[in-house]
């Protein structure tokens, strides 16, 4: 090897491998990929993962042949236009027609933060825009043109920062790499070898370690929620009743005891706020917009009744509570109407406003929800049967062989209702999984909230092809009146509705009522006996909590709450043979699953989520960078000299220990009087200089005594250790 050139085994001269340009190139992929990655993360939720692999490796390898062929100009035409064609691809597979102003909204919010998640048709947009900067970035990349590839890859990441989709691992991995391979870019046009690198990897490392100790990421306002911050002390209402269009699964919760707002009804209901309708696997998203309100709603289909209802906000609310499904409103200033049904407020309502709302509340016959089937619409088996490509195969494995004995989707709905409720605990200091919720849940814990057992029952029926959708709102609340009920925030709650055609919507409650409602009245009489404010209004505080069954409707009965449900209506399907009689089912009908418990017995899951590989690879990055850094600085040799000069350890050799604290001392005077003993000075002359005193000479003269008269004892080399060790402190 010489000259930068290797022989084969024939003898002839083949080109070194520019390892510069291939750690460019690859930094440059690596900052591509942080973007495809959250592509992917979309593709993984809605489905079609394998068509966009094969995109993506079809986009880089038309980009290679575009490096070797076409000028830069034309390479730049051929994105644009494969960009504008991939847009209309995804315009023209929307349903109805395309309003370009409300295109030029969509675009906006995305860049103020909505998230793409909340396009209903995602796979489209995704397959549509990828080729476009995929070839452009990769184009670029293998003409060394590095600085411009990192630009559009950069500005393809910097899209979904804006929108809320890169969280702050896959930010930092995109623009270390950027940095990384516009340095690697600098080092390759001058020719430089790759061991000339290592600032890039310094400056690398930096750039991961400084933002992990410093945060610089303000608080929006979109971060504040109706009930405080989400974080390790959130209370259960501000994780749930927002107007955020995502929501997250927690940990650890709290519950408020504050009242939110009182209501006159006919009847205690399911206050609901919203629904969400995709689920990536440990978050859920609402798709669609709202529209403002235009007068009466179309009623469910089948048979109904109506509950008027009048709600007296207490506090400061961004969503307007009902009774599901609401038909008309009033006293709502720019009411709003969300796909599903629900309706909002057009921005706050306030304490002492009051809005009123008539709504048509479906009640079948459980009879009447068994013979309905499975004819879907179209629209709604595609949009409520979604589930992340990633979703574990045992989810619906396990659902399934519970369910073997279910006839229709109303028993199976019931039995996977029931199985929940008597088989997972209650609790709200449990651990967020790692991995997806519902999977966690059904296999690995034992407790949980509203929220995991309302994730797990809608993942459920959506792995047997029902469709289901995870509902927020708030339970009926404390009845203190005959038709007067107070609502606090630790009434707010998850919970299921399941689609039955020609009767729409049911709820589905799978949380175990018993020890949900005991939670808020310990936390009721906690905060009473603190004298919390805002915890009771109108004389609450002198209603004994108790729930009194009314007339639900035909075939129906109350739940705890007082509200009618057709989900504990008639009796439950067959089950297992080894079910317990009266039809409750409290084991795992499959005996070869693994236990609900998963061996924690805390309900908490893994205690150490395991990192990804994107901070592994983070972590790799740093700790080579802080080493070259160390090395370089030379931090690594003065921390060595620091102990080495500090400490001696003793042997069987006197000499030797005796040359030591002499090597002690002529460091330590040198570093002293920021002068080194010369080559030429003997060592007389190098005290004489630095003036050391008598014990600086007594060493001198030991060391001297033992290294030319060949006199050591361990009296000596104790002696000598000893008073370079006073000099030295």
């Amino acid at each position: 090897m010489s000259d930068g050139v290797r022989g084969d085994s024939e003898g002839r001269r083949l080109p070194a491998v520019d390892w510069v340009r291939a750690l460019a190139l690859l930094a440059v992929a690596a900052m591509l990929g942080t973007a495809l990655q959250v592509m992917y993360h979309f593709i993984d939720v809605t489905g079609l993962p394998s068509q966009f692999l094969v995109l993506v490796a079809l986009s880089f390898v038309f980009a290679t042949v575009l490096a070797r062929t076409v000028r830069p100009a034309v390479a730049v035409a051929v994105g644009a236009v494969l960009l504008a064609a991939g847009v209309w691809w995804y315009l023209s597979r929307l349903s109805g027609p395309v309003l370009w102003g409300v295109l030029l909204g969509d675009t906006l919010g995305l860049l103020t933060g909505r998230s793409l998640l909340q396009i209903a048709n995602i796979r489209a947009w995704v397959l549509g825009v990828t080729p476009g900067p995929v070839v452009v970035t990769w184009y670029f990349a293998v003409r060394r043109q590095y600085a411009i590839a990192v630009a559009v890859a950069g500005g393809t990441l910097g899209f979904f920062v804006l929108s809320g989709d890169a969280d702050v691992v896959t930010t930092l991995s995109g623009v270390v790499a950027g940095a990384v391979a516009v340095g690697l870019g600098d080092f390759d046009r001058r020719g430089e070898p790759v061991v000339s690198a290592e600032t890039i990897a310094v400056v690398a490392a930096a750039m991961i370690v400084v933002p992990s100790v410093v945060s610089v990421v303000p608080t929006s306002a979109a971060d504040v929620q109706v009930a405080g911050e989400i974080g390790p002390d959130a209370s259960l209402e501000a994780s749930l009743v927002n107007t955020d269009d995502d929501l997250s699964v927690q940990g650890p919760i709290t519950l408020s005891p504050e009242v939110r707002f009182t209501v006159e009804a006919d009847e205690g209901r399911y206050w609901r706020v919203a629904s969400y309708d995709r689920y990536t696997g440990q978050d859920w998203v609402r798709t669609g917009g709202t529209d403002p309100y235009q007068g009466n709603l179309d009623p469910p289909p089948g048979p109904a009744r109506r509950v008027d209802q009048t709600v007296r906000p207490e506090t400061e609310l961004g969503v307007a509570p009902a009774a599901w499904k609401p038909v008309q409103v009033d006293g709502l200033d720019g009411a709003r109407v969300a796909e599903d049904g629900s309706i909002a407020p057009g921005g706050t309502v306030g304490s002492g406003d009051v809005y009123r709302v008539r709504s048509a509340v479906p009640d079948p016959a459980p009879a009447q929800l068994r013979e309905a089937g499975t004819d879907y619409p179209e629209g709604i088996e595609e949009q409520y049967t979604q589930l992340p490509e990633s979703t574990p195969d045992r989810v619906g494995v396990r659902t399934e062989r519970l369910t073997r004995d279910a006839d229709n989707p109303y028993e199976t709905a019931l039995t996977i209702e029931q199985w929940l409720e008597n088989n997972r605990n209650y609790s709200l200091d449990v651990r967020r999984p790692n991995g997806d919720v519902a999977d966690a849940f059904l296999f690995e814990m034992d407790a949980g909230y509203c929220t995991y057992y309302a994730t797990t029952m809608a993942t459920m029926l959506r792995s047997q092809d029902i469709p289901a959708r995870f509902v927020v709102g708030y339970t009926s609340g404390q009845r203190v009146e005959e038709d007067r009920w107070v609502v606090r925030g630790l009434n707010a709650h998850a919970w299921v509705e399941a689609y039955f055609p020609e009767y729409g919507w049911v709820r589905f409650d799978p949380t175990p009522g018993g020890g949900r409602d005991a939670a808020r009245q310990e936390r009721l009489d906690e905060a009473r006996a603190s004298n919390e404010s805002d915890v009771d209004t109108g004389g609450s505080e002198q209603v004994t909590e108790e729930w009194t069954a009314t007339d639900g409707g035909s075939g129906t009965e109350q739940t705890p709450d007082g509200e009618a449900s057709p989900t504990r209506s008639g009796p439950a399907p067959d089950v297992d043979p080894s079910t317990p009689p009266g039809g409750v089912i409290t084991g795992d009908l499959d005996p070869d699953a693994p236990s609900g418990d998963g061996g924690g017995g805390d309900g908490g899951g893994p205690a150490f989520p395991s990192p990804t590989r994107q901070e592994l690879a983070l972590a790799a990055v740093a700790l080579v960078g802080l080493a070259v850094g160390l090395r370089r600085s030379g931090a690594v040799g003065t921390a060595y000299r620091a102990v080495w000069l500090r400490y001696q350890p003793r042997t069987d050799d006197p000499a030797q220990d005796v040359e030591r604290a002499f090597q002690r001392l002529v460091y330590h005077l040198g570093h002293d009087h920021y002068r080194s003993r010369l080559p030429t000075e003997t060592v007389d002359e190098f005290l004489d200089a630095v003036d050391a005193d008598e014990r600086a000479r007594r060493v001198a003269e030991i060391r001297e005594r033992c290294r030319y008269a060949g006199e050591a004892d361990p009296a000596d080399a104790d002696e000598a250790v000893r008073l370079v060790n006073e000099l030295v402190r």
